[in-house]
């Protein structure tokens, strides 16, 4: 090759329209511990869409050509530990962190805005978040008051008025139960004692269910990561429980299928599964090839929540400015194309909080069935 060849080869290697630079997307969630199959759950789904928009060539921003790669850590489901981690990734420059659990959220978001600043992307369903008003905070799952007053209306007409609590004791959990007991109360029921454990480090769950079922409740209500709230509806069918279960949002029945026989969760009433979603399919056979497994919303709203933060960042000409990709994300969501979209999506509120569609389902007979939902939009 000669000198013209060469000369003209490095002028075009080194031309800023081929220029192209790494982005650092953060994440600090359960990859370890009871939580550690959500937590990755999570992760699969910023993963995935990070795969695919790398092997498409990346997104354009300010002229730049960009590709991403994700920095996760693991902080076990602890607060604490979340705080220490987001500290270590702004540290390294990054400016866009995913957490997946409310107690972590809700640690952070007063970090968000301080120097450095980060987009805190937070998959919880706790209102106290949106709540919170924190102007760099982008929340991607259904607030989980929306489905309070459904699950207890349709469990209180088919099994009864007594309630047993057997919930998660994170922060996320106790917020749930508190606001369970309350509308059942709101709708003339019972509540039994709070027997709620830890799933994130409990092995047996038999002795908490047997506490909860010496009171004789029509309807436990149960709930945190999959896997362990699958073994505590075990435990209360062998212990000969008949009546019907208030199954927090965090859990997923298609996960806890892989666990249980779908016997014991009739008479449920949780999230619809996501492949019950008409126009998942193609994210299905996408994320199938990938993973080897069903995909649960976890996976879902987080690939979408990466491919909204790009978007973004195109419109916003940075990648490095969080308030300005803040201030894209509605118009970026609104712009998603169908092969990104896995839920129907309306837009991201001016509270940033993805406006996406929602289903609950109670299940008999192994079939889900649909119930009505007023969204609540405070």
């Amino acid at each position: 090759m000669n000198k013209r060849v060469l000369l003209s080869l490095a002028l075009a290697l080194s031309s800023p329209a081929l220029a192209q630079k790494v982005v650092s997307i953060g994440f600090s969630g359960p990859l370890s511990g009871g939580a550690a199959f959500y937590g990755k759950d999570v992760q699969s789904g910023i993963e995935m869409a990070i795969n695919e928009i790398n092997k498409a060539g990346g997104i354009t921003v300010g002229g730049e050509k960009v590709t991403f790669r994700l920095v996760s850590l693991d902080d076990r489901y602890l607060p604490n530990e979340t705080a220490t981690n987001v500290r270590r990734l702004t540290s390294q420059g990054i400016d866009v962190i995913f957490v997946p659990h409310a107690g972590g959220i809700q640690a952070v978001q007063p970090l968000t805005t301080r120097d450095p600043s980060f987009l805190l992307v937070a998959y919880s369903s706790e209102p106290k978040i949106l709540e919170a008003k924190n102007p760099l905070t982008f929340m991607l799952p259904p607030r989980y008051d929306n489905y309070v007053q459904p699950f207890v209306q349709t469990q209180m007409k088919a099994f009864g008025k007594r309630l047993g609590l057997i919930g998660t004791t994170s922060a996320y959990g106790k917020q749930w139960t508190e606001a369970i007991s309350e509308e059942w109360k709101k709708q003339g029921g019972t509540v039994g004692t709070n027997n709620g454990v830890d799933y994130n480090t409990t092995v047996d769950y038999s002795s908490a269910v047997t506490k909860a079922l010496a009171e004789r409740p029509d309807v436990l209500f149960v709930g945190g990561p999959s896997q362990p709230t699958a073994l505590v509806i075990k435990a209360a069918r062998e212990q000969g429980f008949k009546g019907g279960f208030i199954v927090m949002d965090q859990a997923k029945f298609e996960q806890m299928d892989d666990v249980i026989p779908r016997s014991y969760l009739d008479g449920s009433v949780g999230v619809l599964p996501t492949i019950e979603y008409p126009g998942t399919q193609l994210f299905r056979t996408k994320y199938v090839r990938a993973y080897k497994k069903d995909p649960t919303s976890e996976a879902a709203l987080n690939y979408m929540g990466m491919n909204i933060i790009a978007r973004a960042m195109t419109l916003a000409g940075t990648t490095d400015n969080p308030q300005a990709i803040r201030a894209q994300l509605n118009a970026a969501a609104r712009a998603l194309p169908q092969s990104q979209t896995v839920y129907k999506l309306a837009g991201v509120t001016p509270g940033g909080h993805v406006d996406a569609e929602f289903v609950i389902a109670s299940v008999k007979n192994g079939q889900y069935t649909r119930l009505r939902v007023n969204k609540v939009y405070k």
